[in-house]
C-alpha cells in the first residue's frame, strides 16, 4: 500500500507540475521568429553559393539553413561538445545543472556550464541574466521548447540563429563568412571551430584572434578523440589546419544581379541563380582589370549564356561595383544605347532567307545617297565592290544600308520583334534606313538573348537567371540562315592573333561582330561559341563620349579574353543545315558560271547557298534606265561599234555583256571595265550621240601626270581638286581612301602627303565617276 500510495503521490505532484507548467506556457508563450521573418534575402549561385544578401532590419545576416544541410561533422562536433544528450533529455540534463550547482557553490562563482543545446536556443529568443532566478527562467523556455518543437525543430533553430560574431547569425553565414564555403563542405578542423564559436564569439572570432579561436577548436578537436567519435590520426590531422583571418559576411560577387532580383527572393530561402561561381569570379576579375587601363569614368559590362539552355552564367553590369567614378551602381547591361552596326548579322540573315543574296552576291562599297540619308564608312574610305560576306565581317555601312533598304527598315524591325529583340526608338520616332547604323536603342542584355540564335540553330530566346524559370525560345532565323551567318563571322581574322593565323582551335573558335555607336558613345562585341554566347559593352554609363574608343579596339580585346578563358568543349563539330549547300557562283551576274568559258564569269567565288536559291546581283541602283543584266546589244563586226535596230546596216551580230554595277567602276581593273563596257553608238546610224548630263570628268589632270613641288621647295605638291559635271556631290578618293567631299563645282586645295603613285578618283552621288593615274614627287628633302 505504501508503493501505492508513492506512485499516486508522485503521480499527483507531477500532474500538478505539469498543469503549473501549462498554465505558465499559456500566460507566457514562447517568443519564436516567424518562417519568412529575420533572415537576410540571399541570392546565391546556381551551387548554393552566395552572391549577395540584404540584411534583415537590425543589419543582421543570415542565411538559412536545414539541418541535412549541414554537415554531419559539424553536428558530430557541435553535440558531442555541448550536449552529448541532446537527442534524450527533455530539454534539461539534471546532472549537468547539478555538477555545475556544486561548482558554484565551491567556487562562488560559475566555473561550468549546465546548459544544454535546447536551453542555449531558447536563450536566443529569451535572454536572461546569468543569475540563479535567470537560470531557471531559461529552464522553463527551454521545456516549453521541447514541448512545442520536435528535436530536429530546435536544432534548425540553432543553427540558424547562434551567434558567430559581429552581425553573423547561424553556421551557414558563418561558414561563408569565414570560411568562403558552405557549411555542407566543413573539415573536421572547421567544424570543430565553428562548433566552439558561438560560446564567445566576439572573443573567439577567427578574423580577429585567431590564435585564441585556434586553441578553443584544438579543444573541441580533443573532446571529440576522447569520446572516441573521431580517431586520433582524423585529430590530429585536424589540428595541423591553421585558423586564417578572413571575413566576408557581405559577399559582392553579382551585386547588380542580386539587386535586380532582390524582390524575386523570399527571407526563408535563397534565390538560386543560374550563376556559375567560376566563371562569374573569372569575367568580374577579367573585366575589373580590364577598364583599370581606360581613360577616368569609363565602365564595361559583360554577359555570359550558356547557349543550350539560355541560362546566364556571369552578369558583371559594371566595371567595378564600390567605383563611384566609374558609375559603378549603374547597371549597363540592361541600359538602352545605341548599338552601332552590331545588329548588321540579322540584316544579312534576313536578306540571306528572303532569297535577295548568297554569301558571296555582289554589293558595292562606293557613296551613294539614300534619298538624302548619306551613310559613310568608319574607315572613312570605300572599297568598291565586295562580297557580301566580305561587307558583313569589314562592317562596311554602305551595303548594309543598301540592303536595309531593299528589304525595308519596317520588315526588318518586324523580323527582330518577332525573333524576340525589340528596339527602342526616340519619341515619334520609327524603323528608317539610320537604324542599321545604330538609329535605335536595345540593352546588351536583349541583344546578347538575340545573338544566341546563331549558336541555337536560330532560335533566340529570354535570358534565364533563376534556376528554375522556363525555357522561353522564339525563331529569329532558320537554322540555314543562322548557320552561313555565324560561318562568316567566325572567318573573321581575331587582330589578337598573329598576322596571317586566321583560325584557333574549334574548341576556341569564335563568331564575333563589332559596333560603335555615333560619336563614340558605346562600344560593343559579341561573340558566339559552340557552347557560349557573350556580350561586352565599354563606355561611359553618362553617355559621354570615348574618342578613340570603338567596337574592334576596345570590346573585342575582352571579349576574346573571356572567349579564351571558358571551358573547352570537343563535341562533335555542327553538322552543316540541309538547306546549306556550297557551290561555284560568277561576278558579276552573282550566278553559277554557264560552261567552263562563260565569257559572263569574270571573277569565281565559292558560296554559301540557301535552300538552293542563287539569286542574281542586285539590280543597280545607278542604272536610271534598269537594263537588263547581262545586256545584249548589236555589234558592227567592222568596226566593234554598237548600232541600233533602225541603222543603215546589213550585216550586225548580236552581243550579251555582263556589267558590273555603275558604282563599283573605280576599282575595277582596266581588262574587267572592257569587258563590262557598253561600246559607243556607230556613227553609221546618223544619230547625235546622246547628251551625257550625268557624267563627271576630272578638271587639271591627265592620264599619268606628275606632280611635283615648285622650284626649290623642299616638300609636297599641293593641287586644286576640281571637277566637271556630276549631280549631288562629289567625294573625292586617292587608291579609294576619301580625302575630301566637296559641292558640284566647288574647289577644293589638297596637299599630298607622301609620294608616290596615286589614282586619283571623283565620284558623285549618282554613280558616276573619272579616274587618273598620277605620280607625285617629293621636293629636295621632301
Amino acid at each position: 500500500h505504501r508503493y501505492f500510495f508513492s506512485l499516486v503521490f508522485l503521480g499527483a505532484i507531477y500532474l500538478i507540475f505539469l498543469a503549473v507548467f501549462v498554465r505558465l506556457d499559456n500566460l507566457f508563450p514562447l517568443s519564436l521568429p516567424q518562417t519568412e521573418a529575420g533572415f537576410a534575402v540571399t541570392v546565391t549561385a546556381w551551387d548554393g553559393s552566395p552572391l549577395r544578401s540584404f540584411p534583415d532590419e537590425n543589419g543582421v545576416w543570415r542565411y538559412p539553413v536545414a539541418a541535412e544541410a549541414v554537415s554531419p561533422r559539424y553536428l558530430e562536433a557541435l553535440i558531442h561538445y555541448e550536449d552529448r544528450y541532446f537527442r534524450y533529455h527533455p530539454g534539461v540534463n539534471p546532472w549537468s545543472l547539478f555538477r555545475a550547482l556544486l561548482h558554484y557553490a565551491a567556487d562562488g562563482a560559475p566555473r561550468t556550464g549546465g546548459s544544454t543545446l535546447t536551453m542555449q536556443t531558447a536563450r536566443l529568443f529569451h535572454p536572461h541574466d546569468k543569475t540563479i532566478p535567470g537560470k531557471i527562467y531559461q529552464i522553463f523556455r527551454a521545456l516549453q521548447l521541447e514541448y512545442h518543437l520536435t528535436k530536429e525543430e530546435i536544432l534548425t533553430l540553432y543553427l540558424n540563429y547562434a551567434p558567430f560574431g559581429g552581425t553573423v547569425e547561424g553556421v551557414q553565414a558563418a561558414s561563408f563568412s569565414y570560411l568562403g564555403k558552405p557549411a555542407a563542405e566543413l573539415s573536421h578542423a572547421e567544424a570543430a571551430l565553428l562548433a566552439v564559436l558561438p560560446q564567445a564569439p566576439t572573443r573567439l572570432r577567427p578574423d580577429l584572434h585567431p590564435n585564441r579561436a585556434e586553441k578553443a577548436r584544438d579543444k573541441v578537436i580533443d573532446r571529440m578523440v576522447k569520446f572516441r567519435v573521431w580517431d586520433p590520426e582524423t585529430g590530429a590531422d585536424a589540428k595541423m589546419e591553421r585558423v586564417y583571418r578572413r571575413f566576408d559576411s557581405r559577399p559582392m560577387k553579382a551585386p547588380l544581379l542580386a539587386r535586380r532580383l532582390k524582390d524575386l527572393g523570399r527571407p526563408d530561402a535563397p534565390l538560386r541563380t543560374t550563376i556559375d561561381p567560376f566563371l562569374q569570379e573569372t569575367v568580374s576579375e577579367m573585366v575589373r582589370g580590364y577598364i583599370a587601363g581606360t581613360p577616368a569614368h569609363t565602365s564595361a559590362a559583360a554577359i555570359l549564356v550558356e547557349n543550350q539552355n539560355l541560362a546566364v552564367r556571369a552578369y558583371v553590369g559594371s566595371a567595378d561595383f564600390t567605383d563611384n567614378d566609374r558609375y559603378g551602381h549603374v547597371d549597363m547591361i540592361r541600359a538602352v544605347r545605341s548599338p552601332g552596326s552590331a545588329l548588321k548579322p540579322f540584316l544579312y540573315g534576313f536578306a540571306l532567307e528572303e532569297g535577295l543574296i548568297h554569301s558571296e552576291s555582289l554589293l558595292v562599297d562606293a557613296p551613294l545617297s539614300f534619298d538624302g540619308y548619306r551613310p559613310g564608312n568608319f574607315t572613312e574610305s570605300f572599297s568598291g565592290p565586295v562580297s557580301a560576306s566580305e561587307a558583313l565581317r569589314r562592317s562596311l555601312n554602305i551595303p548594309a544600308v543598301d540592303l536595309c533598304d531593299r528589304i525595308g527598315p519596317r520588315f526588318f524591325d518586324a523580323r527582330l520583334r518577332q525573333g524576340g529583340l525589340h528596339l527602342q526608338y526616340p519619341a515619334h520616332g520609327k524603323p528608317n534606313l539610320s537604324m542599321i547604323l545604330g538609329g535605335a536603342g536595345v540593352s546588351l542584355e536583349d541583344l546578347t538573348a538575340a545573338y544566341t540564335a546563331f549558336g541555337r540553330d536560330g532560335l533566340s530566346g529570354k535570358l534565364r537567371f533563376i534556376e528554375d524559370a522556363p525555357l522561353e525560345e522564339r525563331r529569329m532565323l532558320s537554322p540555314g540562315g543562322a548557320y552561313i551567318i555565324r560561318t562568316i563571322l567566325a572567318d573573321h581574322r581575331r587582330p589578337d592573333l598573329p598576322s596571317g593565323r586566321l583560325r584557333l582551335e574549334s574548341a576556341r573558335e569564335v563568331a564575333w561582330k563589332t559596333g560603335t555607336s555615333y560619336g563614340f558613345r558605346d562600344a560593343w562585341t559579341f561573340g558566339v561559341t559552340d557552347r557560349y554566347t557573350i556580350g561586352v559593352w565599354v563606355g561611359r554609363p553618362d553617355g559621354t563620349p570615348s574618342p578613340g574608343q570603338y567596337g574592334r579596339a576596345t570590346a573585342a580585346p575582352l571579349l576574346f579574353s573571356i572567349a579564351d578563358s571558358l571551358p573547352r568543349s570537343y563535341e562533335p563539330k555542327t553538322e552543316i543545315p540541309k538547306s546549306v549547300e556550297r557551290t561555284q557562283i560568277c561576278w558579276p551576274l552573282g550566278i553559277p558560271a554557264q560552261s567552263q568559258s562563260d565569257p559572263h564569269c569574270h571573277e569565281s567565288r565559292g558560296a554559301w547557298i540557301l535552300n538552293r536559291v542563287i539569286p542574281p546581283t542586285l539590280p543597280d541602283r545607278a542604272d536610271q534606265h534598269w537594263q537588263a543584266n547581262p545586256l545584249t546589244v548589236m555589234i558592227r563586226p567592222e568596226t566593234g561599234l554598237r548600232v541600233e535596230a533602225d541603222c543603215p546596216v546589213s550585216a550586225a551580230v548580236p552581243v550579251t555583256i555582263a556589267r558590273w554595277p555603275k558604282g563599283a567602276g573605280p576599282w575595277l581593273s582596266p581588262h574587267i571595265r572592257r569587258r563590262s563596257r557598253i561600246p559607243k553608238l556607230d556613227p553609221i546610224c546618223n544619230r547625235p550621240a546622246p547628251a551625257a548630263p550625268d557624267s563627271v570628268a576630272i578638271m587639271g589632270f591627265a592620264e599619268e601626270t606628275v606632280l611635283r613641288p615648285p622650284g626649290a621647295f623642299a616638300g609636297l605638291p599641293t593641287v586644286t581638286l576640281q571637277a566637271q559635271g556630276g549631280q549631288g556631290g562629289l567625294f573625292w578618293m586617292l587608291n579609294g581612301e576619301l580625302i575630301a567631299r566637296t559641292a558640284i563645282d566647288e574647289p577644293r586645295i589638297y596637299r599630298f602627303q607622301a609620294p608616290g603613285r596615286y589614282g586619283l578618283t571623283v565620284m558623285d552621288l549618282a554613280g558616276n565617276y573619272d579616274s587618273v593615274e598620277i605620280l607625285v614627287l617629293g621636293g629636295r628633302g621632301g
